[in-house]
């Protein structure tokens, strides 16, 4: 991700967090590298991109964000160092499907 950036949107509650990370998928060539709940409430969401494309997208969401309600804290971080992945947040896996019933 040397030549990438992570921008990262913290908002007060998930709906304003959802508003904010699809303003910031349209308004922007950014990838979604998942959402984290930090606690009390607060939910944070993490964007990849090139960095002009990362301020453009952190800009519009917490524009958006802050429309439907708190945005706690914005941040953009040109060149992560390589060691920083390891924080971004765990992978969820798929959720369990029943297995089919034979009649």
């Amino acid at each position: 991700m040397a030549s990438e950036a992570l921008g990262l949107l913290e908002c007060k509650g998930l709906v304003a967090l959802m508003e904010g990370t699809d303003a910031m998928l349209k308004s922007a060539n950014v990838e979604i590298l998942g959402w984290d709940k930090c606690g009390s409430g607060m939910v944070t969401s993490f964007v990849k991109g090139d960095v002009a494309a990362v301020k453009a997208a952190v800009d519009a969401g917490a524009e958006a964000a802050g429309r439907i309600g708190t945005v706690v804290a914005v941040h953009v971080i040109a060149r992560p160092h390589d060691e920083l992945p390891g924080m971004y947040p765990k992978k969820k896996g798929a959720p369990a499907v029943a297995p089919a019933v034979k009649k």
